[in-house]
C-alpha cells in the first residue's frame, strides 16, 4: 500500500471535535462546545438563497465570486473597517477556514515557520502542518492580560519565519487588540519582513472596544485579512467568507481558487449579498442576546468563586478550572461531559498555555448556559 506524505501525520486532531463527537453519541447533552449561533438565519437571507434556486442561479461563477457580492464587500470594508480596496483584492471563499488555508498555502513553504497565538484557534496549527510548515506559538499569558509579549516574539522569530497570524477578536479568549498593539505587531512584522494573516471572524461582536482591522494601519502591503459571514449572520453551514489581499494578487488568486474550489456555490453567494446589504437588526438582536448571556454567566461564576477572563469580544467565555482539572483539562472535559452531560471545549485544544482552562460558547439559550456553568466545580477564586 502506498504511503501518505510523511508530514501529514504531524497534523494534530481537534480537541474540540473530539468532545463534540463523543457528545453526539450521548443523550440529553448541553452543547456549549462549538461556536454555533443559536439564532435563526434572517428571513431575507434565506429568501435570497431560495430565489437563486428558484430561478436556476446554479451555474459556475467567477472564481473570486459574483460581482454583486464583491462590490458589496468593498463597500462594507470602506464603511466599517477603514479599508479602501479594489474589487480585485476581494476573493469569496468557503468560509474563513478555506481562506486561512489558502493564504497559508500562498505564504508558507515546507520548513517555513509561522507564528501562531497560544491559546489560538486550532486550525492555525493544523493548516501550517498541512503544508509541512512549523507552527511556533507566541504565548498570550494571563499576567499580561493575554496580549502579545513582544520580547518573546523577538526571541522566537528566526530567519525561517515567514508569517505572523493575528486574531482579534480572539477565539478562544475574547481578547480585542487595540490600535497600539496592532501597530506594534505590524512594526514587528516589518522589521522581520513577515506576512501578516489577520483573522477577523468575530469583528461584529465586541463589548466596548471597537474592532480595528490591522490592514487599515498597513503601509507596506503585507496583510491578508480574513472575514466570515458565519458567526455574524448565523450562516455557519452556508459556508461563505472572504479574503482581502494586498494589491497585485488578482491573477494568482484566480489560479489558486480554481485549483482549490473553482468557486463558492452560487445560491450561497446571493444569500451573502442579502446578508451584507440587507437589514442588520437581527445582528443587533443577536449581539444583545449574547451580551445578556455573558452578564448572566459571569454573575453565576462570581457566585461560585470561579476565575474567568472578562471578554472584550466574541461570544465565548474563557474559564479557569485548574482547581479541578488536575493538570489534564482535556481528560477532565471528557469526564465532565460523561458525568454531567455538558460539552465544553478544553483549553489545551487551543495550545499548551490553555491547560487548566475551558472555552464555553455563550451562543446558546441562557437557560442552557446557566445550567451548564452551574455544574462546574466551584472554589477557584
Amino acid at each position: 500500500m502506498p504511503s501518505l506524505a510523511p508530514h501529514i501525520e504531524s497534523v494534530p486532531p481537534s480537541g474540540i471535535r473530539r468532545i463534540y463527537e463523543i457528545a453526539g453519541q450521548l443523550d440529553n447533552v448541553n452543547y456549549l462546545v462549538v461556536g454555533e449561533p443559536d439564532v435563526a438565519v434572517a428571513s431575507h437571507i434565506a429568501e435570497a438563497a431560495k430565489h437563486a434556486w428558484d430561478v436556476d442561479e446554479t451555474n459556475y461563477t467567477a472564481n473570486a465570486g459574483i460581482p454583486q457580492l464583491r462590490s458589496a464587500i468593498v463597500e462594507k470594508l470602506a464603511r466599517e473597517n477603514g479599508l479602501v480596496v479594489e474589487t480585485e483584492q476581494v476573493v469569496v471563499t468557503i468560509g474563513a477556514t478555506q481562506a486561512l488555508h489558502q493564504i497559508m498555502g500562498l505564504t508558507l513553504a515546507a520548513g517555513d515557520e509561522v507564528l501562531v497565538p497560544d491559546p489560538g484557534y486550532t486550525t492555525f496549527t493544523m493548516n501550517a502542518r498541512m503544508f509541512d510548515a512549523h507552527p511556533v506559538p507566541y504565548t498570550l499569558r494571563v499576567e499580561n492580560d493575554f496580549l502579545p509579549d513582544f520580547d518573546e516574539l523577538e526571541r522566537i522569530v528566526t530567519d525561517r519565519t515567514r508569517v505572523l497570524i493575528v486574531n482579534s477578536p480572539s477565539n478562544p479568549l475574547g481578547v480585542v487588540f487595540g490600535e497600539e498593539t496592532l501597530q506594534q505587531l505590524l512594526d514587528f512584522a516589518k522589521r522581520h519582513d513577515l506576512w501578516v494573516i489577520s483573522d477577523e471572524v468575530y469583528e461584529y461582536f465586541t463589548w466596548g472596544d471597537k474592532h480595528v482591522s490591522i490592514a487599515s494601519l498597513d503601509e507596506d502591503n503585507r496583510v491578508f485579512s480574513v472575514f466570515s459571514l458565519s458567526k455574524t449572520y448565523a450562516m455557519t453551514g452556508i459556508r461563505v467568507g472572504y479574503v482581502v489581499t494586498p494589491p497585485g494578487f488578482a491573477a494568482l488568486m484566480r489560479t489558486v481558487q480554481e485549483a482549490a474550489i473553482s468557486c463558492v456555490n452560487t445560491p450561497a453567494q446571493f444569500a451573502a449579498v442579502a446578508a451584507i446589504t440587507g437589514d442588520h437588526s437581527h445582528v443587533a438582536d443577536a449581539r444583545a442576546h449574547y451580551r445578556a448571556n455573558l452578564e448572566a454567566a459571569t454573575s453565576l461564576l462570581d457566585e461560585k468563586g470561579i476565575r474567568y477572563l472578562t471578554p472584550k469580544g466574541t461570544f465565548y467565555l474563557w474559564i479557569d478550572v485548574s482547581h479541578a482539572s488536575g493538570g489534564d483539562v482535556a481528560a477532565w472535559a471528557e469526564c465532565f461531559l460523561l458525568s454531567e452531560r455538558v460539552a465544553v471545549a478544553p483549553g489545551s485544544a487551543f495550545g499548551r498555555s490553555g491547560e487548566g482552562w475551558i472555552r464555553v460558547c455563550l451562543a446558546a439559550t441562557q437557560e442552557n448556559v446557566l445550567d451548564g456553568l452551574a455544574k462546574l466545580p466551584g472554589g477557584a477564586a
